[in-house]
């Protein structure tokens, strides 16, 4: 169901819980301006249809220890829908790999990775990605700084298109 499909509660209710996962369902349907037990059913609903995927703490990744986050842009030999698959896969499998995105252009695949320390992912990166099967080239870019890390989508955005679209 396209984001237009969804009523302004609907839409509400994600951004709020975008914003706060942990709050009461109590909570959730006063900042909605709804009762509890709708609220709840359709909180329900929206992870039933895929809007909500899941709730998570935002933990620091550098507080804990993992000093280090890599970018990795990775070309692979063949692009056949396989070999695709098969990198998706392998990446999945590597703890270091938070992020993998398939992208259009010169480079097949970038990579977000998180490791303790340098020793660490220059490791990873020559005992397991370059040496990985169909990988062509890898090159790394050291995140110096995160000037803006937001996640979820842009609700006032979309909110503005469907008035637009209206």
């Amino acid at each position: 169901m396209p984001a237009s499909k969804l009523d302004p509660i609907d839409r509400k209710i994600l951004a709020e819980l975008q914003d706060d996962g942990r709050m009461t369902n109590v909570e959730l349907a006063r900042r909605v301006g709804i009762s509890a037990p709708p609220c709840l059913r359709r909180v329900r609903t929206l992870e039933e249809s895929g809007y909500i995927r899941g709730y998570h703490g935002d933990v620091n990744a550098r507080a804990l220890g993992f000093e280090v986050q890599v970018f990795a842009m990775v070309g692979l030999q063949s692009q056949a829908e396989a070999d695709l698959s098969k990198f998706e896969e392998r990446c999945r499998n590597w703890p270091l790999v938070r992020e993998c995105h398939m992208l259009n252009g010169e480079v097949d695949f970038i990579l977000k990775c998180v490791a303790p320390d340098l020793s660490s992912f220059q490791n990873f990166l020559t005992e397991e990605l370059t040496s990985a099967e169909n990988v062509a080239s890898v090159k790394t870019s050291l995140v110096i700084r995160c000037a803006k890390d937001e996640p979820g989508v842009p609700f006032d955005v979309l909110e503005d298109r469907l008035r637009q679209d209206a």
